[in-house]
């Protein structure tokens, strides 16, 4: 989904390893049925790499007479990365994209200079329960392709590398791990993997990104001592070779890249190294100058408040 109105998350209590630079324990928000809970951006740290939003969404059942119906939204200077477990949402863009989002597939919504877009479930499917689970993170641009021209990209589950060996499995979204190189598209130095342990098994996460970090989705993971439950953001520090390992098993995202270099500000859905680009795009929001979203223009999602 995008910019749920999730609660900001919170600094976690003191750790023995020193390679562990912040813990976040994300605060959950009920969002019609299911639990949103929100990682990034946090007041102590605002980006990893590119990353400068990530929402866990569910696991859960919407039932049979609910639906996801995210109207709507303008976006600019990010590019979204919407990659489900399980669940269908149905995309549509002010560019004239329509799609069903499958889980394993990646779907990247460069915004750029303005885009507009909402997430639904899809009609087909509203008459039975549906599970729902899965992540939203918003890469913010690097400086000279804040303002591209917008595009959507979907890239199949199929066409991912695989890891399978030694107790780790899982798959590359975006960019390189463990010699393997992921087809998305990434405008910056990034690194997305999904990432899975069987009990006992253990994985290096090389010094290669500057910077890096860690969701747990499921399980608990071990690091120099430390064992850490899920529903974890853990950042490393840079320079040194990670191992996380598992007594109980666990599945978690491997994630960050190259620092973007420069500031960026962020508020409601939109993200810019400038807050007048930001002020900006609240009016022309605010004003309608955005463009519609064919299929879907009835509704939008009105400006903030505040």
């Amino acid at each position: 989904m995008s910019f749920f109105p999730g609660n900001d998350p919170q600094a976690g209590d003191a750790f023995a390893s020193d390679q562990i630079e912040l813990m976040v324990i994300p605060n959950a928000k009920d969002i019609g049925g299911f639990q949103v809970r929100r990682a990034l951006p946090t007041a102590k740290r605002r980006l990893v790499g590119p990353f400068i939003f990530f929402d866990r969404m569910g696991p859960a059942i919407l039932r049979a007479g609910q639906a996801l119906d995210v109207r709507p939204h303008p976006h600019i200077g990010l590019s979204t990365v919407t990659y489900l477990f399980d669940g269908k949402i149905r995309h549509r863009d002010s560019l004239g994209t329509e799609m069903v989002i499958q889980p394993g597939d990646v779907n990247l919504m460069t915004a750029g200079r303005g885009i507009v877009h909402s997430e639904r479930t899809p009609e087909e499917l509203r008459g039975a329960p549906m599970s729902i689970s899965g992540l939203q993170t918003w890469l913010a641009l690097p400086d000279g392709k804040e303002e591209v021209a917008p595009v959507f990209e979907n890239t199949a589950a199929l066409r991912l590398p695989e890891i399978d060996a030694e107790g780790v499995s899982g798959r590359i979204v975006i960019g390189d791990f463990q010699g393997l190189r992921s087809p998305v598209r990434a405008d910056s130095e990034t690194l997305y993997a999904d990432l899975r342990l069987v009990p006992g098994a253990s994985v290096k996460i090389p010094a290669d990104a500057e910077e890096r970090a860690i969701y747990t989705l499921e399980g608990e993971v071990s690091i120099s001592g430390d064992v850490f439950p899920a529903e974890r953001l853990l950042v490393f520090r840079p320079g040194d070779e990670i191992v996380v390992s598992s007594d109980t098993g666990a599945h978690f995202m491997l994630f960050g890249g190259a620092s973007l270099g420069s500031q960026r500000y962020i508020w409601w859905n939109f993200v810019s190294s400038s807050k007048e680009r930001i002020e900006q795009a609240k009016q022309e929001w605010k004003t309608g100058r955005f463009d519609i979203v064919p299929g879907d223009e009835e509704e939008f999602i009105p400006l903030p408040e505040s």
